[in-house]
């Protein structure tokens, strides 16, 4: 059994490495000026502390289109951004998200270095009221089976109370939570975030493996895939099926520009403009 399980680790890994390293499309040297949407990962998160609002604002400060940002649900059902499920790596603290309550959060400091800063750990109502009209918002909710029980619903809320409909879309790895934001209101734009898909196989992982057909998705406007793991024709398939390709995360523009994707999700939107 054990020679069987190590032989099915080296087939996935070999799958993987092909999908990763081999499959991503050349550049188009006629479509070099090409547009793309640039969305500022985490806020910008090469030119701040991940997720804060001050790093929000560098992101809109270097012209982001859209500032892409992390949810979870606290104990006590608030909607904080924060990209880990613990507040460990990116405070002063400790402790899972959704055993903290919003007052413990809001005791916390951000760190950078190492080192304690004034900085928060924002609610997503924060983010709302420091992004405005000046920019879309891409919200990433993570959520694994028996977690964060109703967030769809308070995200929508927040939408809602924004009057933010026509400029935020919802982005997932989790297909429950889309279903979910689909069944609750169907006029919000959903994206699929993929990790891998193999490129001579309808399969893909975003964090399990699964078939992959566009079809199964009707309600998801873009796949969002990591930058390196883009078959060659995926893009042209999307695109004739009336869907859009984001690529993540990406630093400045060398080996990317001219590639036909339709956005850029990067911790650098500088070097996009």
């Amino acid at each position: 059994m054990a020679v069987c399980l190590a032989a099915a680790v080296a087939v996935a890994a070999a799958y993987m490495l092909q999908s990763l390293f081999r499959s991503t499309p050349s550049a188009d040297t006629g479509m070099e000026k090409r547009k793309y949407t640039i969305v500022a990962h985490r806020g910008g998160a090469g030119l701040g502390a991940e997720n804060t609002i001050e790093c929000i604002e560098r992101g809109l400060a270097a012209g982001a289109d859209a500032i892409e940002v992390d949810v979870h649900l606290t104990a006590d059902g608030h909607v904080v951004v924060c990209h880990d499920a613990t507040v460990d790596r990116t405070t002063d603290g400790e402790g899972r998200i959704e055993d903290l309550t919003l007052d413990t959060i809001r005791r916390l400091h951000v760190t950078v270095d190492g080192r304690a800063t004034d900085m928060r750990i924002p609610t997503l109502a924060e983010v709302f009221e420091c992004v405005g009209d000046r920019a879309a918002l891409l919200i990433e909710i993570k959520r694994r089976k028996g977690e964060y029980e109703g967030i769809e619903e308070k995200v929508l809320e927040l939408i809602r109370r924004y009057d933010a409909a026509g400029r935020v879309a919802v982005q997932s790895f989790n297909d429950t939570v889309l279903e979910r934001m689909h069944a609750l209101d169907p006029s919000i734009r959903l994206e699929k975030l993929v990790i891998f898909k193999l490129a001579w196989l309808p399969v893909i992982f975003d964090g399990g493996f699964s078939l992959f057909r566009p079809e199964r998705y009707p309600y998801v406007r873009s796949f969002n895939f990591y930058y390196r793991s883009v078959p060659r024709s995926l893009p042209d398939k999307l695109h004739r099926d009336g869907r859009e390709i984001k690529v993540w995360t990406v630093e400045g523009p060398e080996g990317i520009a001219g590639k036909p994707y339709d956005g850029i999700i990067t911790n650098r939107p500088d070097l996009w403009r």
